[in-house]
Protein backbone atom coordinates (compact mmCIF):
# COMPACT_ATOMS: atom_id res chain seq x y z
CA UNK A 1 0.00 0.00 0.00
CA UNK A 2 1.41 3.45 -1.15
CA UNK A 3 2.06 5.82 2.03
CA UNK A 4 1.02 9.64 1.16
CA UNK A 5 3.77 11.73 2.84
CA UNK A 6 1.43 14.76 1.94
CA UNK A 7 -0.48 13.96 5.35
CA UNK A 8 1.12 16.10 8.00
CA UNK A 9 0.58 17.02 11.86
CA UNK A 10 -2.56 19.75 11.06
CA UNK A 11 -3.00 19.41 7.08
CA UNK A 12 -2.49 18.14 3.80
CA UNK A 13 0.95 19.53 2.18
CA UNK A 14 3.09 18.23 -0.28
CA UNK A 15 5.22 18.45 -4.01
CA UNK A 16 3.15 18.68 -6.54
CA UNK A 17 3.92 15.41 -9.10
CA UNK A 18 5.52 13.17 -6.38
CA UNK A 19 3.88 13.90 -2.62
CA UNK A 20 -0.02 15.52 -4.38
CA UNK A 21 -1.21 15.15 -7.78
CA UNK A 22 -5.05 14.96 -9.14
CA UNK A 23 -4.80 10.80 -8.01
CA UNK A 24 -4.51 11.70 -4.45
CA UNK A 25 -7.20 14.45 -4.56
CA UNK A 26 -9.52 12.21 -5.46
CA UNK A 27 -8.89 9.71 -3.37
CA UNK A 28 -8.90 12.43 -0.18
CA UNK A 29 -12.56 13.88 -1.28
CA UNK A 30 -13.67 10.04 -1.07
CA UNK A 31 -11.64 9.40 2.36
CA UNK A 32 -12.96 11.98 3.85
CA UNK A 33 -16.76 11.90 2.72
CA UNK A 34 -16.53 8.50 3.95
CA UNK A 35 -15.29 9.15 7.16
CA UNK A 36 -17.55 12.08 8.04
CA UNK A 37 -20.49 10.38 5.94
CA UNK A 38 -20.87 13.51 4.66
CA UNK A 39 -23.72 14.91 2.75
CA UNK A 40 -23.07 18.22 1.54
CA UNK A 41 -19.60 20.02 2.00
CA UNK A 42 -18.13 23.64 0.74
CA UNK A 43 -14.83 23.25 -1.26
CA UNK A 44 -12.56 26.51 -2.36
CA UNK A 45 -8.93 27.11 -3.44
CA UNK A 46 -6.65 29.48 -3.45
CA UNK A 47 -4.75 31.15 -6.55
CA UNK A 48 -1.92 28.42 -6.97
CA UNK A 49 -1.89 27.19 -10.95
CA UNK A 50 -2.49 23.57 -9.81
CA UNK A 51 -5.30 24.63 -7.49
CA UNK A 52 -8.43 24.46 -9.92
CA UNK A 53 -7.52 21.11 -11.18
CA UNK A 54 -7.06 20.04 -7.93
CA UNK A 55 -9.92 21.18 -6.39
CA UNK A 56 -12.00 19.36 -9.19
CA UNK A 57 -10.15 15.77 -8.55
CA UNK A 58 -11.57 17.00 -4.64
CA UNK A 59 -14.89 17.34 -5.97
CA UNK A 60 -15.02 14.36 -7.78
CA UNK A 61 -13.94 12.21 -5.19
CA UNK A 62 -16.81 13.58 -2.84
CA UNK A 63 -19.57 13.44 -5.44
CA UNK A 64 -18.49 10.11 -6.26
CA UNK A 65 -19.23 9.30 -2.26
CA UNK A 66 -22.70 10.16 -2.95
CA UNK A 67 -21.32 14.06 -1.43
CA UNK A 68 -23.41 16.97 -2.78
CA UNK A 69 -20.43 19.94 -3.30
CA UNK A 70 -20.47 23.81 -2.68
CA UNK A 71 -17.90 25.22 -4.70
CA UNK A 72 -16.83 28.97 -3.46
CA UNK A 73 -14.43 29.52 -6.19
CA UNK A 74 -11.32 31.11 -5.39
CA UNK A 75 -11.14 32.10 -1.64
CA UNK A 76 -8.85 32.33 1.01
CA UNK A 77 -9.05 29.34 4.04
CA UNK A 78 -10.67 31.66 6.27
CA UNK A 79 -13.62 32.16 3.93
CA UNK A 80 -14.07 28.51 3.93
CA UNK A 81 -14.48 28.22 7.54
CA UNK A 82 -17.16 30.75 7.40
CA UNK A 83 -19.17 28.77 5.19
CA UNK A 84 -18.55 25.30 7.14
CA UNK A 85 -20.14 27.62 10.22
CA UNK A 86 -22.72 29.58 7.80
CA UNK A 87 -24.30 27.42 5.97
CA UNK A 88 -25.84 23.69 6.83
CA UNK A 89 -23.24 21.35 5.77
CA UNK A 90 -20.99 18.55 6.52
CA UNK A 91 -17.79 20.32 6.63
CA UNK A 92 -15.18 21.69 4.10
CA UNK A 93 -12.00 22.53 2.79
CA UNK A 94 -9.34 24.81 1.45
CA UNK A 95 -7.07 23.52 -1.42
CA UNK A 96 -3.74 25.44 -0.49
CA UNK A 97 -0.06 25.03 0.08
CA UNK A 98 -0.60 28.53 1.82
CA UNK A 99 3.42 30.28 2.20
CA UNK A 100 4.82 27.20 0.45
CA UNK A 101 7.06 27.32 -2.82
CA UNK A 102 5.15 27.78 -6.05
CA UNK A 103 5.47 23.87 -6.73
CA UNK A 104 3.59 22.66 -3.85
CA UNK A 105 0.05 22.55 -2.90
CA UNK A 106 -2.48 21.02 -0.40
CA UNK A 107 -5.68 21.23 1.66
CA UNK A 108 -7.07 22.23 4.87
CA UNK A 109 -9.72 20.22 6.32
CA UNK A 110 -12.50 20.98 8.66
CA UNK A 111 -15.67 19.27 9.90
CA UNK A 112 -19.37 20.71 10.36
CA UNK A 113 -19.19 24.09 13.01
CA UNK A 114 -15.34 24.11 10.90
CA UNK A 115 -13.87 22.33 14.02
CA UNK A 116 -10.43 21.00 12.66
CA UNK A 117 -9.34 18.08 11.23
CA UNK A 118 -5.78 17.06 12.74
CA UNK A 119 -3.70 14.01 12.96
CA UNK A 120 -5.69 13.91 16.13
CA UNK A 121 -8.87 13.99 15.14
CA UNK A 122 -9.41 12.16 12.09
CA UNK A 123 -6.96 13.04 9.70
CA UNK A 124 -4.70 9.82 10.15
CA UNK A 125 -8.18 7.82 9.94
CA UNK A 126 -8.90 10.14 6.15
CA UNK A 127 -5.14 9.26 5.26
CA UNK A 128 -5.67 5.45 5.66
CA UNK A 129 -8.87 5.30 3.83
CA UNK A 130 -7.02 7.16 1.22
CA UNK A 131 -4.57 4.83 1.00
CA UNK A 132 -6.14 2.08 0.99
CA UNK A 133 -8.47 2.99 -2.20
CA UNK A 134 -10.62 0.35 -1.25
CA UNK A 135 -13.71 2.57 -1.63
CA UNK A 136 -17.32 0.98 -2.14
CA UNK A 137 -18.86 1.43 -5.95
CA UNK A 138 -20.31 4.44 -6.32
CA UNK A 139 -24.44 4.44 -6.47
CA UNK A 140 -25.41 7.95 -6.36
CA UNK A 141 -23.42 10.31 -7.63
CA UNK A 142 -23.80 13.92 -6.08
CA UNK A 143 -23.80 17.18 -7.30
CA UNK A 144 -21.97 20.25 -8.18
CA UNK A 145 -23.14 23.63 -6.96
CA UNK A 146 -21.01 26.93 -7.09
CA UNK A 147 -22.15 29.15 -4.29
CA UNK A 148 -20.79 32.56 -3.23
CA UNK A 149 -20.79 33.27 0.06
CA UNK A 150 -19.11 36.40 0.09
CA UNK A 151 -21.67 38.96 1.03
CA UNK A 152 -22.74 37.08 4.41
CA UNK A 153 -18.28 36.62 4.97
CA UNK A 154 -18.49 40.71 5.07
CA UNK A 155 -21.15 41.56 6.80
CA UNK A 156 -19.81 39.08 9.76
CA UNK A 157 -16.18 40.96 9.70
CA UNK A 158 -17.87 43.65 9.80
CA UNK A 159 -19.28 42.76 13.31
CA UNK A 160 -16.13 43.10 15.09
CA UNK A 161 -16.27 46.65 14.67
CA UNK A 162 -18.08 50.19 14.92
CA UNK A 163 -17.01 50.59 11.57
CA UNK A 164 -18.61 54.43 11.81
CA UNK A 165 -15.63 55.32 14.45
CA UNK A 166 -13.21 54.78 11.63
CA UNK A 167 -11.51 57.92 11.34
CA UNK A 168 -10.05 58.79 7.99
CA UNK A 169 -7.45 56.70 7.68
CA UNK A 170 -4.64 55.45 4.12
CA UNK A 171 -3.96 51.85 4.36
CA UNK A 172 -1.34 50.10 2.26
CA UNK A 173 -2.71 46.82 1.74
CA UNK A 174 -0.52 43.69 -0.08
CA UNK A 175 -2.26 40.20 -1.19
CA UNK A 176 1.11 39.53 -2.68
CA UNK A 177 -0.87 38.03 -5.44
CA UNK A 178 -2.35 36.41 -3.35
CA UNK A 179 -6.59 35.69 -2.77
CA UNK A 180 -7.12 38.35 -0.63
CA UNK A 181 -7.76 41.02 -3.01
CA UNK A 182 -11.73 40.33 -3.50
CA UNK A 183 -12.06 40.35 0.28
CA UNK A 184 -10.18 44.29 0.29
CA UNK A 185 -12.07 44.89 -2.48
CA UNK A 186 -15.52 44.09 -1.19
CA UNK A 187 -14.74 46.04 2.10
CA UNK A 188 -13.94 48.70 0.34
CA UNK A 189 -17.39 49.04 -1.08
CA UNK A 190 -18.83 48.63 2.06
CA UNK A 191 -16.96 51.32 3.68
CA UNK A 192 -17.63 53.43 0.69
CA UNK A 193 -20.95 52.71 0.60
CA UNK A 194 -21.07 53.72 4.64
CA UNK A 195 -19.51 56.69 4.39
CA UNK A 196 -16.42 55.53 6.14
CA UNK A 197 -13.25 57.12 4.80
CA UNK A 198 -10.95 54.66 4.50
CA UNK A 199 -8.23 54.71 1.30
CA UNK A 200 -6.63 51.54 0.38
CA UNK A 201 -3.08 51.66 -1.37
CA UNK A 202 -3.39 48.41 -3.24
CA UNK A 203 -0.34 46.28 -3.78
CA UNK A 204 0.67 43.33 -6.03
CA UNK A 205 -3.38 43.26 -5.59
CA UNK A 206 -4.32 40.72 -8.61
CA UNK A 207 -4.13 37.16 -7.86
CA UNK A 208 -1.25 35.32 -9.87
CA UNK A 209 -0.48 32.00 -9.47
CA UNK A 210 2.72 32.39 -11.01
CA UNK A 211 3.90 34.92 -7.64
CA UNK A 212 5.77 36.89 -10.02
CA UNK A 213 6.63 38.57 -6.63
CA UNK A 214 8.04 36.31 -4.93
CA UNK A 215 5.65 33.28 -2.52
CA UNK A 216 3.54 35.43 -0.13
CA UNK A 217 5.25 34.75 2.98
CA UNK A 218 5.73 38.46 4.56
CA UNK A 219 6.97 36.54 7.94
CA UNK A 220 10.19 36.22 5.79
CA UNK A 221 12.26 39.64 6.63
CA UNK A 222 13.42 40.03 2.44
CA UNK A 223 9.48 39.73 1.79
CA UNK A 224 8.87 43.07 3.08
CA UNK A 225 10.04 45.91 1.19
CA UNK A 226 7.29 46.43 -1.02
CA UNK A 227 4.91 47.04 1.97
CA UNK A 228 7.38 48.83 4.11
CA UNK A 229 8.53 51.26 0.79
CA UNK A 230 4.60 51.68 0.08
CA UNK A 231 3.58 52.92 3.72
CA UNK A 232 6.57 55.44 3.42
CA UNK A 233 5.88 56.73 -0.23
CA UNK A 234 1.95 57.41 0.51
CA UNK A 235 2.74 58.12 4.15
CA UNK A 236 -0.23 55.77 5.17
CA UNK A 237 -1.29 55.25 8.34
CA UNK A 238 -0.54 51.16 8.23
CA UNK A 239 0.71 48.40 6.11
CA UNK A 240 -0.63 45.64 6.02
CA UNK A 241 0.27 42.19 4.32
CA UNK A 242 -0.61 38.69 4.14
CA UNK A 243 0.35 35.30 3.25
CA UNK A 244 -0.96 33.74 -0.45
CA UNK A 245 -4.54 31.90 1.68
CA UNK A 246 -5.23 35.07 4.10
CA UNK A 247 -4.65 32.84 7.24
CA UNK A 248 -2.13 35.02 8.76
CA UNK A 249 -2.00 38.82 8.49
CA UNK A 250 1.32 41.14 9.17
CA UNK A 251 1.19 45.01 9.82
CA UNK A 252 3.32 47.57 9.62
CA UNK A 253 3.29 50.78 11.55
CA UNK A 254 3.36 54.68 9.78
CA UNK A 255 6.92 54.52 9.39
CA UNK A 256 6.76 50.84 7.74
CA UNK A 257 8.65 49.66 10.27
CA UNK A 258 7.21 45.53 10.54
CA UNK A 259 5.38 44.96 13.91
CA UNK A 260 6.33 41.54 15.56
CA UNK A 261 2.81 39.17 15.68
CA UNK A 262 3.63 38.70 19.54
CA UNK A 263 3.02 42.66 20.05
CA UNK A 264 -0.25 42.42 17.83
CA UNK A 265 -1.55 39.47 20.60
CA UNK A 266 -1.26 42.14 23.21
CA UNK A 267 -3.11 44.66 21.49
CA UNK A 268 -5.84 42.41 20.10
CA UNK A 269 -6.39 41.01 23.80
CA UNK A 270 -6.58 44.71 24.79
CA UNK A 271 -9.29 45.38 22.24
CA UNK A 272 -10.78 42.46 23.47
CA UNK A 273 -10.52 43.27 27.26
CA UNK A 274 -11.83 46.68 26.83
CA UNK A 275 -15.39 45.56 25.91
CA UNK A 276 -15.24 42.40 27.90
CA UNK A 277 -13.12 42.65 31.13
CA UNK A 278 -12.20 39.14 32.58
CA UNK A 279 -12.62 37.32 29.79
CA UNK A 280 -10.32 34.31 28.78
CA UNK A 281 -7.15 35.24 26.81
CA UNK A 282 -5.05 32.06 25.27
CA UNK A 283 -1.46 32.52 23.90
CA UNK A 284 1.00 30.12 23.14
CA UNK A 285 4.47 29.39 25.24
CA UNK A 286 6.72 31.41 23.36
CA UNK A 287 6.67 34.59 24.04
CA UNK A 288 4.22 35.80 27.05
CA UNK A 289 4.67 38.19 29.35
CA UNK A 290 3.71 41.10 27.54
CA UNK A 291 0.35 39.08 26.80
CA UNK A 292 -0.06 38.36 30.71
CA UNK A 293 0.50 42.03 31.96
CA UNK A 294 -2.22 42.94 29.57
CA UNK A 295 -4.26 40.78 30.75
CA UNK A 296 -3.38 41.30 34.14
CA UNK A 297 -3.55 45.66 33.52
CA UNK A 298 -7.43 44.27 31.98
CA UNK A 299 -8.77 41.58 34.62
CA UNK A 300 -8.67 39.10 31.95
CA UNK A 301 -7.35 36.01 32.56
CA UNK A 302 -4.10 34.66 30.11
CA UNK A 303 -4.62 30.80 29.51
CA UNK A 304 -0.80 29.26 28.04
CA UNK A 305 -1.58 26.64 25.25
CA UNK A 306 0.55 24.39 23.24
CA UNK A 307 1.77 25.81 19.74
CA UNK A 308 -0.29 24.99 16.67
CA UNK A 309 -3.59 25.70 16.02
CA UNK A 310 -5.26 22.59 16.60
CA UNK A 311 -4.22 22.63 20.03
CA UNK A 312 -5.28 26.73 20.45
CA UNK A 313 -8.77 25.81 18.91
CA UNK A 314 -9.31 22.91 21.63
CA UNK A 315 -8.38 25.07 24.25
CA UNK A 316 -10.40 27.99 23.03
CA UNK A 317 -13.12 26.15 23.10
CA UNK A 318 -13.09 24.41 26.48
CA UNK A 319 -12.24 27.38 27.89
CA UNK A 320 -14.76 29.33 25.54
CA UNK A 321 -12.19 32.26 25.29
CA UNK A 322 -12.65 35.15 23.19
CA UNK A 323 -9.53 35.52 21.40
CA UNK A 324 -6.46 33.87 20.86
CA UNK A 325 -3.14 34.41 19.39
CA UNK A 326 -0.16 33.52 18.51
CA UNK A 327 3.08 35.00 17.68
CA UNK A 328 3.36 33.84 13.65
CA UNK A 329 0.52 35.94 13.36
CA UNK A 330 -2.16 33.38 13.78
CA UNK A 331 -5.10 35.11 15.36
CA UNK A 332 -8.07 33.08 16.75
CA UNK A 333 -11.69 34.47 17.42
CA UNK A 334 -14.90 32.90 19.60
CA UNK A 335 -17.07 34.38 17.29
CA UNK A 336 -16.05 33.19 14.18
CA UNK A 337 -16.52 29.69 15.52
CA UNK A 338 -12.90 29.61 17.31
CA UNK A 339 -11.06 29.65 13.93
CA UNK A 340 -8.12 32.04 12.35
CA UNK A 341 -8.74 34.54 10.70
CA UNK A 342 -6.05 37.53 8.18
CA UNK A 343 -9.04 39.89 8.11
CA UNK A 344 -10.49 40.61 11.13
CA UNK A 345 -6.75 41.30 13.43
CA UNK A 346 -6.46 44.42 10.92
CA UNK A 347 -9.92 45.43 11.46
CA UNK A 348 -9.38 46.05 15.02
CA UNK A 349 -6.06 47.46 14.91
CA UNK A 350 -8.11 49.96 12.67
CA UNK A 351 -10.27 50.49 15.03
CA UNK A 352 -7.72 50.81 17.84
CA UNK A 353 -5.86 53.50 15.79
CA UNK A 354 -9.16 56.00 15.55
CA UNK A 355 -10.81 55.42 18.64
CA UNK A 356 -7.40 55.72 21.03
CA UNK A 357 -5.99 59.11 18.67
CA UNK A 358 -2.49 57.21 18.83
CA UNK A 359 -0.55 55.74 15.75
CA UNK A 360 0.61 52.68 15.67
CA UNK A 361 4.11 52.78 16.54
CA UNK A 362 2.81 54.39 19.64
CA UNK A 363 0.25 52.04 20.25
CA UNK A 364 2.71 49.26 20.56
CA UNK A 365 6.00 51.34 21.28
CA UNK A 366 5.24 51.24 25.19
CA UNK A 367 4.97 47.59 24.75
CA UNK A 368 7.79 46.82 22.46
CA UNK A 369 10.15 48.52 25.25
CA UNK A 370 8.61 47.19 28.48
CA UNK A 371 9.31 43.66 26.81
CA UNK A 372 12.00 43.94 24.00
CA UNK A 373 12.02 40.10 22.45
CA UNK A 374 14.64 38.25 20.04
CA UNK A 375 11.63 37.70 17.35
CA UNK A 376 11.96 33.97 16.27
CA UNK A 377 15.17 32.56 14.93
CA UNK A 378 15.63 29.19 13.74
CA UNK A 379 18.34 26.72 13.65
CA UNK A 380 18.60 23.81 11.30
CA UNK A 381 20.01 20.88 13.54
CA UNK A 382 19.88 17.03 13.20
CA UNK A 383 19.16 15.79 16.98
CA UNK A 384 16.50 18.60 18.18
CA UNK A 385 16.25 16.76 21.28
CA UNK A 386 19.97 16.55 22.16
CA UNK A 387 20.49 20.47 21.81
CA UNK A 388 17.45 21.13 24.10
CA UNK A 389 19.12 18.81 26.57
CA UNK A 390 22.28 20.79 26.59
CA UNK A 391 20.70 23.97 27.00
CA UNK A 392 18.65 22.36 29.90
CA UNK A 393 22.16 21.58 31.34
CA UNK A 394 23.86 24.54 31.02
CA UNK A 395 21.06 26.82 32.75
CA UNK A 396 20.40 23.83 35.60
CA UNK A 397 22.09 25.81 37.94
CA UNK A 398 20.76 29.20 37.76
CA UNK A 399 17.60 27.09 38.70
CA UNK A 400 15.57 28.73 36.44
CA UNK A 401 11.69 28.03 36.22
CA UNK A 402 10.85 25.45 33.64
CA UNK A 403 7.76 24.60 31.81
CA UNK A 404 7.43 21.90 29.01
CA UNK A 405 4.11 22.75 27.81
CA UNK A 406 6.07 23.34 24.31
CA UNK A 407 9.44 22.05 24.25
CA UNK A 408 11.37 24.43 26.94
CA UNK A 409 10.83 27.80 28.79
CA UNK A 410 13.10 28.71 30.92
CA UNK A 411 12.08 31.83 32.84
CA UNK A 412 14.81 33.87 34.90
CA UNK A 413 14.53 37.17 36.92
CA UNK A 414 15.09 39.41 34.01
CA UNK A 415 14.50 37.39 30.91
CA UNK A 416 13.04 34.07 29.35
CA UNK A 417 13.40 31.76 26.77
CA UNK A 418 11.49 29.29 24.62
CA UNK A 419 13.13 26.78 22.52
CA UNK A 420 10.51 24.26 20.57
CA UNK A 421 11.46 21.62 17.17
CA UNK A 422 8.67 23.11 14.27
CA UNK A 423 5.54 20.73 14.28
CA UNK A 424 5.73 21.42 10.79
CA UNK A 425 9.82 21.83 9.44
CA UNK A 426 12.71 20.19 10.54
CA UNK A 427 13.91 23.22 12.47
CA UNK A 428 14.62 24.43 16.23
CA UNK A 429 12.98 27.71 16.81
CA UNK A 430 14.38 30.34 19.31
CA UNK A 431 12.63 33.32 21.32
CA UNK A 432 14.07 35.24 24.00
CA UNK A 433 12.35 38.20 25.76
CA UNK A 434 13.03 40.63 28.57
CA UNK A 435 12.17 42.93 30.88
CA UNK A 436 12.92 46.61 29.68
CA UNK A 437 16.42 45.69 28.29
CA UNK A 438 17.32 44.84 24.77
CA UNK A 439 20.84 44.16 25.54
CA UNK A 440 20.04 41.44 28.12
CA UNK A 441 18.08 39.90 24.69
CA UNK A 442 21.24 40.23 22.71
CA UNK A 443 23.49 39.12 24.67
CA UNK A 444 21.34 35.88 26.02
CA UNK A 445 20.67 35.34 22.06
CA UNK A 446 24.31 35.04 21.68
CA UNK A 447 24.75 33.01 24.71
CA UNK A 448 22.59 30.40 23.69
CA UNK A 449 23.50 30.34 19.93
CA UNK A 450 26.70 29.22 21.19
CA UNK A 451 25.56 26.00 22.84
CA UNK A 452 23.57 25.19 20.01
CA UNK A 453 26.15 25.32 17.60
CA UNK A 454 28.79 23.19 20.28
CA UNK A 455 26.21 20.93 20.65
CA UNK A 456 25.52 20.81 16.79
CA UNK A 457 29.48 20.30 15.91
CA UNK A 458 29.30 17.19 18.37
CA UNK A 459 26.32 15.61 16.43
Amino acid sequence: MTRFTCFKAYDIRGQLGTELNEDIAYRIGRAYAQFLDAKRVVIGGDMRLSTPGLKQSLANGLMDAGCDVIDLGMTGTEEVYFAAFHLDVDGGIEVTASHNPIDFNGMKLVRRGARPISGDTGLKDIQGLAEANAFPPVIRRGQLSRQSCLDGYIEHLLGYLKAEQLKPLKLVVNVGNGAAGHVIDALEQRFQAMGVQVEFIKVHHEPDGTFPNGIPNPILPENRAATAEAVKAHQADMGIAWDSDFDRCFLFDEHGEFIEGYYIVGLLAEAFLQKEPGTKIIHDPRLTWNTIDICQQFAGQAIQCKTGHAFIKERMRKEDAIYGGEMSAHHYFRDFAYCDSGMIPWLLVAELISTQGKTLSQLVGERMAAYPCSGEINYNVSDAKAVIQAVLDHYAGQKPKLDSTDGISLEFANWRMSLRSSNTESLLRLNVEARANPQVVADQVDHIEKIINTQSRSQ
